[in-house]
């Protein structure tokens, strides 16, 4: 079956950088669009980032708050998906999930249409 196992999450101070890793396995990677997705505490999970599956043209897509701050990046001979997270904040605290769809490109920013999650990873951004 699908398994998307995380790493990288911790404590950070505000204005320092993480990198989180996924490492995807039962699936043909390259099929998949790979995103990554996050939920703070008493909030809905939401979008953060998704790579899209080379067919669809390989592309990276990011929530405005994230641009130019964060960039997610795949290799589809590893199966692993990376997210580079600069200048953290306290706002970007959440628990960061991996998350893998073959839903239409239109729809890639929509937890909902993602069926394969990995368990999370912890990140948090101190002041």
């Amino acid at each position: 079956q699908v398994q998307l196992a995380e790493s990288g999450g911790g404590l950070v101070e505000a204005g320092g950088s993480l990198r989180l890793s996924c490492e995807a396995s039962g699936l043909t990677f390259r099929n998949y669009h790979m995103a990554w997705f996050r939920q703070a505490p008493g909030k809905d999970r939401e979008f953060v980032a998704v790579s899209s599956r080379p067919g669809s043209g390989g592309n990276a897509y990011y929530t405005e708050s994230v641009k130019g701050r964060f960039s997610i990046s795949r290799d589809n001979t590893k199966k692993t998906v990376h997210l580079q997270m600069n200048a953290l904040t306290t706002e970007d605290t959440a628990v960061y999930y991996c998350a893998a769809s073959q839903a239409a490109l239109s729809a890639i920013r929509r937890p909902e249409t993602y069926f394969n999650w990995g368990q999370g990873t912890q990140v948090t951004g101190s002041s």
